[in-house]
């Protein structure tokens, strides 16, 4: 077949990509075409997103492409989300999931509907920035914002707004907010009843290779492109980096590692009982009415924070891991400890963990290495026992994907502390599964079976075996 060419918008947490991916029916092949950044903006006492800088850096990226495009499609961070106005300008600036005015936000909207309901009705694991719990505070503080809001829609819904003027809520990044009911397979009315938030401001619940529309003429005009149509992806990026995971079998866990680290295996049917509600797993929409079904550890937030404070130091990961046989500090860090979620200092976070514990407090930059990584592999096993007791299947081996799976330090440990081969890469699967529900809305594939034969042609792996038993 001739060569067809898709475009790809990759945003995580605080930089985000676009790609040109040629599929010549075999393999896909992608080239970065812009990378840019867009940290989190603080303004009025509150952490926003700047999305016109986004926005912005999207067109910028369609303005490069000089091969004629069968679409387009976007990924994102799940839970936040944008408000627009009736005339589709947009209502300010989305709030940040880390901005602290959510702290407690669970317990506060728990005590109005009790927490066993809230995870009967959703199965997602609790966390205070949630979008249901985001939603309920700023209705609390702000009700003006939610309350003029003509529309509110998640990043990768707002974005395709954006381009074409039509509204969705897509499915997988819909169902990171807590407020999907995975039975019903949309918002739950009850959740939406509490917020005092009606269900058309989010827009049409739709699911990945769903065509949104085409570009506007004003934005065709701008980029120089046609009508290119605008697809919904698996919006959440980690939905869409699972779904490229090159993996045949059933019996494995899937590890998504960068900023955050999401560990789980895919489902049938969406897991929720009393103990998965003790081990605050989540259910996470998948494609074809598949469950992710996973916990959200936080990954590599800590170590990213800390390499701010060193001084001095390889800015390489690689050189930062290899000092690491320098260090001989053993104490463990609990990365989920609320200590860690958005500190003036990681490093001094890092030091009152340990003292609270009672644990030799870290002194180089080679020991709060050396401590994040160790913590995070053992926190890796942690969840991988819980999540045996309650998978329908077998669990021999971990596939991790994203940016983590190249710190071979990091992998070695994992193998080590699971007792089990660790398979890492590819680093680009989330934007190979956005491109793979693309080129099944072309038509170019059908199921997930050939879904999976490209990402197996287009990917390759490194396998870790276990050498040190850690525990």
């Amino acid at each position: 077949m001739a060569t067809k060419y898709y475009f790809a918008v990759d945003l995580g947490a605080t930089s985000g990509r676009t790609i040109l991916a040629a599929y010549d029916g075999d393999k896909v092949e992608m080239h970065e075409i812009s990378r840019f950044r867009y940290p989190m903006m603080p303004a009025c006492g509150h952490l926003y997103w700047n999305l016109p800088l986004i926005y912005q850096s999207i067109l910028d990226g369609l303005r490069q492409v000089d091969v004629p495009l069968t679409s387009i499609g976007i990924d994102s961070w799940g839970c936040d989300v944008a408000y627009f106005h009736a005339d589709g300008s947009l209502s300010g600036l989305p709030y940040c999931y880390r901005d602290s005015h959510t702290d407690g936000a669970a317990d506060r909207f728990c005590s109005r509907m009790p927490r066993e309901e809230v995870y009967a009705r959703t199965g997602i694991q609790f966390m205070d920035f949630n979008t249901l719990f985001q939603l309920d505070t700023i209705h609390r503080d702000s009700p003006e914002i939610i309350d003029g809001a003509d529309k509110i829609l998640f990043i990768p819904d707002a974005l395709a707004y954006m381009l074409t003027g039509n509204a969705v809520c897509e499915y997988t990044v819909a169902s990171t907010s807590q407020m999907l009911n995975p039975a019903t397979g949309d918002l739950d009315e009850g959740l939406l009843d509490v917020l005092g938030i009606p269900r058309h401001k989010f827009g049409r619940m739709v699911s990945p290779g769903y065509k949104i529309g085409v570009l506007t003429p004003q934005i065709q005009e701008s980029t120089g492109l046609g009508e290119v149509p605008v697809v919904a992806v698996a919006g959440h990026d980690t939905a869409s980096a699972v779904l490229a995971v090159p993996a045949a079998g059933a019996d494995y866990a899937y590890l998504s590692c960068g900023t955050w680290s999401l560990l789980g295996i895919e489902s049938p049917a969406a897991i929720i009982n009393g103990k998965s509600l003790l081990y605050n797993f989540t259910n996470e929409g998948g494609i074809d009415g598949t469950i992710r079904f996973l916990k959200n550890i936080c990954g590599l937030w800590i170590f990213e924070r800390c390499r701010e404070e060193f001084k001095d130091a390889p800015a390489d990961v690689g050189a930062l891991a290899a000092m690491c046989t320098e260090s001989h500090c053993d104490s463990i860090i609990d990365p989920d400890d609320p200590s860690f979620a958005h500190p003036a200092s990681m490093t001094a976070a890092i030091d009152a963990y340990c003292s609270r514990t009672e644990q030799p407090v870290p002194v180089t930059v080679a020991d709060y290495v050396r401590v994040t990584f160790r913590s995070l592999a053992r926190r890796y096993g942690t969840v991988l026992d819980r999540l045996r007791q309650l998978s329908p299947h077998a669990i021999n081996r971990l596939h991790v994907i994203g940016g983590g799976s190249q710190n071979k330090y990091l992998m070695q440990l994992t193998a080590d502390e699971l007792g089990m081969p660790v398979v890492a890469g590819p680093t680009e699967c989330t934007a190979l599964g956005n491109v793979l529900v693309q080129l099944r809305a072309a038509g170019d594939l059908d199921t997930l079976a050939d879904m999976h034969r490209v990402s197996v042609n287009s990917t390759s792996t490194k396998t870790y075996k276990p050498q040190h038993q850690t525990k």
